[in-house]
């Protein structure tokens, strides 16, 4: 119906073992951030193979980037059209997959990024 799409951030990646940090905005969460608000804890330890089925099976989803240890996928809200950018990292030294869920637009996402990370996390137990 609408596409409030925004702009593909051009700073996503793994750069030195880490995820772009989120922007102080309440519409990111980061499991390697040292903000409380931003803080999510990483994903027990999958591969991305693992990863990638769980979320290619969720509504909106458009796998963008896979390597063997990074996944980057696009989702897409029905209504609006809003696009989020979620990233996973299969960080060997820590043992566990990190993850970044950010909305690409707005500053508030009323914890629909946080929600999908716990629900993707409740799909590989």
């Amino acid at each position: 119906m609408f596409n409030f799409s925004g702009k593909k951030p051009n700073n996503l990646g793994i750069k030195d073992g880490k995820l772009t940090a989120c922007p102080g905005t309440p519409n990111c969460v980061n499991s390697q951030s040292n903000d409380a608000k931003s803080k999510i804890e990483p994903l027990p330890t999958e591969s991305i193979a693992q990863i990638k089925q769980v979320v290619e099976a969720m509504e909106g989803t458009t796998i963008i980037e896979e390597t063997g240890n990074y996944l980057y996928a696009e989702f897409k809200s029905k209504l609006m059209g809003y696009v989020d950018d979620v990233e996973f990292y299969s960080d060997q030294e820590s043992n566990a997959v990190q993850v970044r869920s950010a909305s690409r637009l707005g500053k508030s996402d009323l914890g629909v990024n946080r929600k999908r990370v716990e629900e993707i996390r409740s799909k590989l137990q």
